[in-house]
C-alpha cells in the first residue's frame, strides 16, 4: 500500500490531534480518518476510484480546523540529492 497524501489538523495532544490519509493499493483507494495520534482510533473507507476517495477526503477536511498537508514519507532506501 502506498501513501499518497496526509493531512493534519495542526493540533498536538491525544485529545485534539486528527489525521487524514489517502492511500492506494493496486486499483483500490483507501482513506483513513484518525483521531488521537499514532495510538488513536481510526475509521477506514475503501473506494474503487481516486475521485470517490478524494470526495471523502474533502468532506473530512471541512470545518474550522486549520488542516495542513504533510509530505508522505519517502520510500525506504531513499537518499536526498545533494
Amino acid at each position: 500500500m502506498e501513501q499518497r497524501r496526509h493531512w493534519w489538523n495542526g493540533k498536538w495532544g491525544r485529545l485534539a490531534r486528527r489525521d487524514v490519509f489517502l492511500r492506494v493499493d493496486g486499483d483500490r483507494w483507501h482513506v483513513e480518518q484518525r483521531a488521537g495520534g499514532a495510538e488513536g482510533v481510526s475509521r477506514f473507507y475503501e473506494y474503487a476510484s481516486a475521485e470517490e476517495a478524494e470526495e471523502t477526503v474533502r468532506a473530512l477536511l471541512e470545518g474550522l480546523d486549520g488542516w495542513r498537508e504533510l509530505s508522505p514519507r519517502p520510500p525506504s532506501g531513499w537518499t536526498p540529492s545533494v
